[in-house]
């Protein structure tokens, strides 16, 4: 393809991404609701529909804008994948309790559904962490890292292809399968299926994160400000394992920051749009984080042991414990504020912290030294404490008016 042709290929194919997600979402909903299948958790659904749209709109921006990066036709494919390949299951659910004979569409999205979710896997934890950001490997050494995984869902979706019978995830029904091999079982139960799905993921996984930790580990500039983007949103994947074992909201939480800070974080650095305020984002994180948990105890301990305190005085609950503790966090706020972003600053940005208070003692010495050699000195160690460069001189302007004195 021409690159002149590319541009014009890649915004079609942007538009067509966002329309056949919505798409898909929508007759996904619908079949649904004629299956009466009814919704456990709405808000969990809505984070969920606006989390892969986002990697749809990402996707599509980054197809259009920088068509030879990889990295915007992958999130396209996350997108399209979440939007087509449910809604074909659903289909071939409700052909089945409608009908009870699938047609080859219903045959063709119960196929699918046996193998796509690796697929989405691969694509997400394996090819997006490795390939980014400029959308090739690190090294021709992790060739390997990027085949595994392919062969893997490769295999996984020949068996899904070939067993003879098909059944669905979310809804109960089986199908025969026109070209399945007599005898050959479900793809979950098949000995292969560990071997080929779940250890080439896992390697695939592995490999991944290891090249982001190289990758970060040699960029310097650009490239690391991208990276930090990268790992800003996608720090919550680390607590997924044990997820099940946090309280329901914090689990919400740290889906909604990965599914929407991930595709967002990922727009901002592969495009470089205001790339170097994530050294901001980060602080207040660090920041703001701690001292939301701080505050929240304070609270809740106040309401808790006040309420204890006033029920064995006065036999009654009172408001007045949620007023005192509400008045408390009130008055903690700025002196806490102020103690965590000193600690912050020390532990994590201590060129920064340090030179902050080199610059205050020289404004010090500044109000007090009349000296020019000495304050040109100060001013020469204070440039090179704080800015660290490879050589600093310090060159003075001469004063016109004693210099024509002296002439004369």
């Amino acid at each position: 393809m021409s690159r002149r042709t590319l541009p014009f290929v890649a915004r079609v194919a942007a538009l067509l991404v966002l329309l056949v997600y919505v798409a898909g979402i929508c007759a996904n909903a619908w079949l649904e609701r004629r299956l009466g299948l009814q919704s456990e958790n709405p808000a969990e659904d809505v984070v969920l529909f606006a989390g892969f749209g986002l990697f749809a709109a990402v996707g599509a921006l980054l197809v259009a804008k920088r068509p030879d990066n990889p990295i915007g036709w992958i999130m396209s494919a996350n997108a399209l994948i979440v939007g087509i390949f449910p809604a074909c299951e659903s289909y071939a659910a409700y052909v089945m309790s409608t009908s009870g004979r699938p047609d080859a569409l219903a045959v063709a999205g119960a196929w699918a559904n046996s193998w796509y979710w690796y697929l989405l896997l691969a694509l997400t934890f394996v090819y997006l962490p490795l390939l980014f950001p400029d959308g090739r490997l690190p090294s021709r050494r992790w060739l390997p890292v990027a085949v595994l995984p392919g062969i893997g869902v490769a295999g996984i979706a020949i068996l899904g292809a070939l067993t003879e019978n098909l059944r669905g995830q979310t809804f109960d029904y089986r199908i025969d399968n026109p070209i399945g091999i007599e005898g050959l079982g479900y793809v979950e139960d098949l000995q292969a299926f560990a071997v080929l799905g779940g250890g080439a993921l896992a390697i695939g996984t592995v490999g991944s994160v290891i090249s982001v930790v190289v990758r970060f580990r040699r960029s310097r500039g650009t490239e690391r400000q991208q990276l930090k983007w990268f790992l800003y949103a996608a720090a919550p994947i680390v607590a997924f394992p044990a997820i099940e074992s946090l309280p329901r909201i914090v689990g919400g939480l740290l889906t909604g920051w990965v599914l929407l800070g991930l595709p967002a974080a990922i727009g901002i650095a592969v495009l470089r749009y205001r790339l170097y305020e994530i050294d901001l984002f980060i602080n207040r994180t660090l920041v703001y984080g701690p001292l939301t948990a701080m505050l929240v105890l304070v609270y809740f301990g106040g309401v808790v042991g006040l309420q204890a305190a006033l029920r064995t005085l006065t036999g009654q609950e009172s408001t007045l414990a949620i007023v005192a503790s509400t008045l408390a966090i009130a008055a903690l706020f700025s002196p806490l504020r102020r103690r965590v972003q000193e600690f912050v600053d020390r532990r994590f940005y201590r060129r920064k912290y340090d030179a902050t208070k080199t610059l205050a003692a020289f404004s010090a010495r500044l109000r007090e030294e009349t000296d020019l050699d000495a304050l040109g000195a100060d001013l020469v160690g204070v440039a090179r404490e704080t800015m660290q460069p490879e050589h600093v001189s310090l060159w003075l302007r001469p004063d016109m008016a004693q210099l024509g004195e002296r002439e004369d």
